[in-house]
């Protein structure tokens, strides 16, 4: 076990130097990056309730129409790091500007004009909303008074949980009296919202690295391994994991890491500081993101299709999009709580309790899942305390990360944060996949029924699929205890190298 120090008794923004803006409104400004950061989510979990709608519409497969997801998401994990960077390099203002910007012209295509390949466009710029988080991090390091660093770096933080949930109901009251290029109409409308209040409420602009630059190879690197990974893990299934394009996909995104790696290790002024990623202080959070992503991700997709299964199959309440949206609303409540009490714990015992507790609460309501579904009763609170502990996790996460990394990384190192996240995300849901489609309802019990000639998983599938997450859930609540504080003499805690 390796012995680091980590912050414990107060978050590290509290003690950066940069002071914030005399006359600023902290309120305003932290209201423009609460909705920029809702903008961006509900964009990208609301389409995941439609996909059948999206399917009929383009008469396209489901293995087709899984790329409105997939493009989203390989264009907010390859673009996430070089906004943060440029954040850094060049201030965060207009980097968030161009983050929100391109959310709002994707749904604006998306809205308008009715072409496949034209709403595949459109998901890849909304992706670059990817870069709202770490960016915000930052402005709220450099903007707001210390004594609301924490609150607000978590308030932000756990708005993923809030808006993955609010998405979901939102877009079933939407499909309940519209028509689906509705939904993209309301990512539109709040995200010109977010954007018309980023541009008045955020005035300072400082640069944290003046003595940087770009990394054209690195950025490419990265690029080109991210991509590679998250292409396998969300075609795997429909072009069969052993295939020799995934394995190929695979092998070169293992050759692309190790590649990156190295160019970043020689590389005067690196796109990632790699030795600094691979301080254990920093690894922790990053390691509990990968893990709570699994769980995050894998377990909407999965909870969406679990309710809207008809009853008579054995499970599922045969709920509609819009009831089933409402199943998971308590998450989307139980992460908007998770911000305040993690940002109170955060200022009491530091961050490594709160992402602690975080994990195991969210791997509670996934293994009670795994022994107890058959009741929407169960579903309500399994959400409510799922939501609660991924609110908790990802208000902690940044705490962990600025109080081990110098505050001109602290954009590039809270980017790689919020990409493993997202890669968690895919690879939970490319496990849940498998799990779900390895044991199927036998197609001559579903013959004589109107769902013959449907493929469904059985109830055992969901079971173990549950109980997955729900492990993956309680690993995130291991990993801060893998890596032991040291205090300093004069009381205050900060990471070793």
């Amino acid at each position: 076990m390796t012995t680091a120090t980590v912050p414990e008794r107060r978050e590290a923004p509290d003690a950066s130097p940069a002071a914030p803006v005399r006359g600023a409104r902290p309120g305003l400004i932290l209201t423009a990056l609460v909705l920029a950061m809702l903008a961006f989510t509900v964009v990208q979990t609301s389409v995941v309730p439609i996909l059948p709608t999206l399917a009929s519409a383009y008469h396209l497969t489901t293995a087709t129409v899984a790329w409105v997801m997939t493009a989203n998401l390989l264009a907010a994990a390859v673009l996430t790091p070089l906004l943060g960077r440029m954040g850094d390099l060049y201030g965060r203002k207009w980097v968030l500007v161009l983050s929100v910007g391109g959310l709002v012209l994707g749904s604006a295509l998306a809205f308008s004009v009715h072409s496949w390949t034209v709403l595949l466009v459109a998901r890849v710029l909304q992706g670059l909303g990817g870069g709202i988080l770490p960016l915000a991090i930052a402005v709220i390091r450099d903007e707001l008074p210390r004594e609301k660093v924490t609150g607000a770096v978590s308030l932000v933080s756990a708005s993923l949980g809030v808006g993955s949930g609010i998405g979901m109901v939102a877009t079933g009251w939407v499909m309940e009296h519209w028509t689906y290029q509705t939904v993209f109409l309301m990512g539109l409308i709040l995200g010109a919202v977010a954007l018309l209040t980023v541009l008045v409420a955020i005035r300072h602009d400082p640069v944290e690295d003046r003595g940087g630059s770009l990394d054209p190879l690195g950025t490419t690197l990265l690029a080109a391994w991210l991509s590679a990974l998250l292409l396998a893990l969300s075609e795997g299934e429909t072009w069969g994991w052993g295939s020799a394009t995934v394995i190929a996909l695979f092998v070169g995104a293992v050759l692309g890491l190790a590649l990156w790696v190295l160019v970043e290790l020689r590389s005067k002024h690196p796109l990632v500081n790699v030795r600094v990623l691979a301080k254990p202080a920093v690894a922790v959070p990053n390691v509990a993101g990968f893990c709570v992503g699994f769980v995050m991700y894998a377990s909407f997709t999965m909870l969406a299709d679990f309710t809207q299964t008809p009853s008579l199959v054995g499970y599922g309440f045969g709920a509609t999009i819009l009831h089933s949206g409402i199943l998971l609303l308590p998450s989307a409540v139980g992460s908007f709580l998770g911000a305040p009490i993690g940002a109170r714990l955060i200022k009491a015992v530091g961050p490594k309790i709160p992402m602690a507790l975080g994990g195991l609460l969210a791997g509670a309501a996934l293994l009670f899942l795994g022994f107890q579904h058959g009741r929407q009763g169960d579903v309500y609170a399994a959400s409510a305390v799922m939501g609660l502990g991924i609110g908790l996790a990802y208000a902690a996460m940044p705490a962990y990360i600025n109080g081990a990394v110098p505050v001109e990384q602290a954009g590039i190192a809270n980017s790689v944060n919020a990409v493993l996240r997202t890669v968690g995300g895919a690879v939970g849901t490319a496990v849940v996949g498998v799990i779900l489609s390895s044991k199927t309802i036998s197609a001559a019990l579903l013959a004589h029924t109107p769902l013959a000639g449907m493929s469904l998983p059985t109830g055992d599938a969901y079971r173990t699929a549950f109980l997955v997450c729900g492990v993956l859930g309680l690993a995130a609540a291991v990993v801060p205890f893998l890596v032991r504080a040291k205090r300093k003499s004069a009381g205050a805690v900060v990471p070793s190298a």
